[in-house]
This record gives C-alpha cells, structure tokens and sequence, in this order.
C-alpha cells in the first residue's frame, strides 16, 4: 500500500493512530507500529518525565518508526520538545496552536512534523509553515474539534482541493470502509483514535473503554467550544455543563465546572459520572475490546475487500 504518506514515515500501511490523551502510552503506540501502522504517544497527559520514560520503553518495544503527538498549549512545551529530540524522536504531530512556532525547530533537527487542522484555511497556514504532511479532522471526532462543526466528508476533499503536501483524515474512522472512503475523497492516510481507545494496549481505564463500546448512536455531543471543541458521552458531567448552557453560561462558569483533571478522572481513572469521556461518534460503530494488531489487521482486510468490491460495480 505504498504512497506518500507510507513513504514519509516509511510505515507499511497508511494508518496512524492518533496520539489521545490519558489512552496512547508506548503499549498502544508500539503496538501498532509493529503491526505496520504509524504509533503515536500522546504527550498531552504527560510530564515531561514521564514523556521520557514512556519514548524510552517504546523504543525498546519496537524498531519500527512511531512519534509524539504534541499540544502546543502544553505548559512545559520546551522541556518536551527537548526531550523529543534528546531521545532521537522523528515524527512529531503537533496541534492545538501555531504551527510556525515549532515547524522550523523541528525540522532544522531532522524531525518529520505534521500538524493537525479542523478547516481549510489552518491547513493552508500549516503548509505555509512548512510542515511535512496536515492532519485534517472533522467534526465527528472525539478530541478537538473545530467550532464550525465541519464533517469529514466534506472537510477532507475541500482540503485537498487547496492542499499540496500529503492529507490525513481523522474523524469517524474506525474501520476497512471508512478508510477507503477518505482516501477516494483524496486523503493519502487515515488517523484512528476512537476505534483504539477500545484496544487492549490502551491506557485508558476499564470502565471507559467499556463505556465506548456500549456507546449507541447519539451518545456523544460536541460542547464546550468556549475552551477547546470536546465530544463528550453523555453523562452526569455532560448534563451539568449543558444545564449550564441551557440558563446561559459564561467561559469563567464553565472553566470553574470543569476544573482540573476531569479528563484523566473520567479516561484515566474510571469515573463514569463525573469525569470527562471524550470519544467520537463513531464509538457506536465500535462493539468490542481487541488488540491494537487485530484492529490494524481488520481494518487493512477490509479496505481490501471493500475496494475490491466497488472494482466490480459498473455503473
């Protein structure tokens, strides 16, 4: 399955997991490297040492590429980058700020960058910057999303349309057949997140990740645009927040309701009723608990059979 992106990180498969917040440790992000997609350690829930210990012991698990994802609103985002590159790291995934502050660092130390977008015009302004290939994510997805609610379906061929370095697509993709969906629309690669939340190699919690796959359709809402665009299940914490949207909130409201470590009390921790869940809509597409290789496995068989399948349709 070579392509630009394969060739850029030179993975077998055109799959990268996204580099989530209190679910992508070095288990998750060397165990799909090893099965032929692109790893990533998500730097977000991390202190700088801990970003360290986590980089080292996938370096021991796997001689296969994989990278950091990296916030750029992390507050010890120095230290990071430091440590990025002391520990011989060559793929960063940046998102969540300017490109342009880090790009040229990165690059000028040999570090493949790649920068995540929600619209056309940051994907415009990450190529701009000189970043190696963009990550554009729809609305469907989990993490941070973009406050104008653009879809995957259409984000990713408007993207394209303008875009000369290699597309990613994220957001509502979980399997063979959404994979092959985005790339017809022009993406070189997809990013999954949501689908491996439910891996066995993931660090989140038990009760989240069960809770993922007990997701049905219209579970999840994107909210809190205020502060960073989360989708969120809906539980006891959901329903605070939307009760204060429903009397008319103000950001200092909301940033006093969510407090500090709501997400790793309800990913990391296991709190289901107060903690925050972020998943993607897809969560309800998603019915099991697997290994990270089984999921990359399936999804590259489908892809097959899918593609195979729409050779045959004449029209």
């Amino acid at each position: 399955m070579a392509n630009r992106i394969t060739s850029l990180f030179n993975i077998e498969y055109p799959l990268i997991q996204a580099g989530m917040i209190w679910n992508s440790g070095w288990r998750l992000a060397s165990a799909v490297s090893n099965a032929g997609g692109l790893g990533l350690i998500g730097a977000g829930s991390m202190y700088p040492d801990v970003l360290r210990s986590h980089i080292q012991k996938c370096k021991a698990a796997t001689d296969k590429p994989f990278g950091v994802n990296v916030p750029m609103l992390y507050p010890n985002i120095v230290e990071i980058m430091d440590i990025i590159v002391e520990e011989g790291v060559k793929i960063v995934f940046t998102s969540a700020g300017n490109p342009k502050t880090w790009t040229s660092w990165l690059k000028e130390r040999g570090v493949t960058v790649v920068h995540v977008v929600s619209s056309v015009k940051f994907a415009l302004k990450a190529e701009a910057a000189g970043v190696d290939a963009v990550v554009a994510e729809g609305f469907e997805a989990g993490g941070h999303n973009g406050r104008e609610e653009t879809t995957t379906l259409t984000l990713i061929p408007m993207v394209k349309e303008q875009l000369s370095v290699p597309l990613i697509a994220a957001g509502g993709i979980a399997s063979g057949k959404g994979m092959l969906a985005a790339m017809v629309l022009g993406a070189d690669a997809v990013q999954v997140g949501s689908r491996f939340v439910a891996s066995e190699e993931s660090s989140a919690h038990i009760n989240f990740k069960n809770s993922v796959v007990e997701a049905k359709e219209g579970d999840t809402q994107l909210t809190l645009k205020e502060l960073a665009p989360v989708r969120l299940i809906k539980n006891k914490f959901f329903n605070e927040v939307k009760a204060l949207y429903d009397k008319g909130t103000t950001k200092e409201e909301l940033t006093q309701l969510l407090g500090r470590a709501r997400a790793k009390r309800g990913m990391f921790e296991g709190d289901l009723e107060d903690g925050e869940l972020e998943i993607g809509q897809i969560a309800g597409l998603i019915h099991d608990i697997k290994p990270a290789a089984k999921i990359v496995e399936e999804m590259i068989q489908e892809f097959g059979a899918a593609k195979a399948e729409m050779a045959e349709i004449s029209i």
